[in-house]
């Protein structure tokens, strides 16, 4: 079989988009509808959306499902990257000992981030000096803030001012997702290739595993829908009255 990227096997990287396929399905089963009305849906909001933008009311539910479960997928697809990046020739992933990828020689260490503004600065901090102790700690080692969706592409010293403090360190960097790939790769376009390999990739996984849509199924809708189907309601109506029963007037929806 061809090799679908030049800097690590097919079946590593099957393993990872596997492993990426199961934490959607962990995301997505947990989103049952206690779980869905947690923090209250706007079901002001879902009206507009349905009548302004024309959207079907279940697609209006998933889409919300989808946002509630954007945190849990965000931070999969950021393992997925520490994933891949730990399949590269000299290189591990460690996500458990205060770094996500260490160089098998001790040379290089690294947090990574799926997005640039994912810190505030308390947290901003708290990483600076993480690195920096491992830097002082390993005194032949970079140590390195990876950002893999960035505002721009570069690899340049982490100097920041945070909390009206500054921050700088001769082996501390912070550097672009493209920039990373290529560090570990060797490969100036890594990042590319892994983009350009994905959708074929995704798709013979999808193919060799026999995965339909109702494998992805929301229990939430499920249960909503089953709801309805005694109450006569609309998708909204049901919503709206689960949400709101105790406020006055939203009783004549029962």
């Amino acid at each position: 079989m061809k090799k679908q990227l030049s800097y690590i096997s097919n079946r590593h990287l099957t393993k990872c988009i596997s492993n990426l396929h199961n934490s959607y399905l962990e995301a997505q089963s947990k989103i049952d509808k206690s779980r869905f009305y947690r923090n209250k849906i706007d079901t002001f909001k879902l009206l507009f959306d349905s009548n302004f933008a024309q959207i079907d009311e279940k697609m209006l539910i998933k889409a919300e499902i989808s946002r509630q479960i954007d945190k849990s997928v965000n931070n999969a697809i950021g393992y997925f990257h520490e994933e891949i990046l730990g399949g590269i020739n000299g290189y591990q992933q460690y996500h458990l000992s205060g770094y996500d990828i260490k160089a098998d020689d001790n040379s290089l260490f690294a947090d990574i981030k799926n997005k640039h503004n994912t810190m505030n600065s308390s947290s901003s901090e708290s990483l600076f000096w993480k690195l920096k102790n491992i830097a002082e700690k390993h005194p032949k080692a970079k140590c390195y803030w990876v950002q893999i969706l960035a505002k721009n592409s570069f690899c340049e010293k982490w100097e920041a001012t945070i909390n009206g403090k500054k921050y700088s360190h001769n082996r501390v960097f912070k550097i672009s997702g493209d920039k990373f790939y290529s560090l570990l790769s060797g490969k100036s376009d890594a990042l590319f290739q892994l983009y350009q390999a994905l959708p074929k990739a995704i798709s013979d996984f999808i193919k060799q595993n026999n995965i339909h849509a109702e494998t992805n199924r929301h229990s939430v809708l499920t249960e909503i829908l089953k709801e309805i189907s005694l109450s006569k309601k609309s998708i909204l109506d049901q919503i709206t009255s689960d949400n709101f029963d105790y406020y006055d007037g939203f009783d004549k929806l029962k």
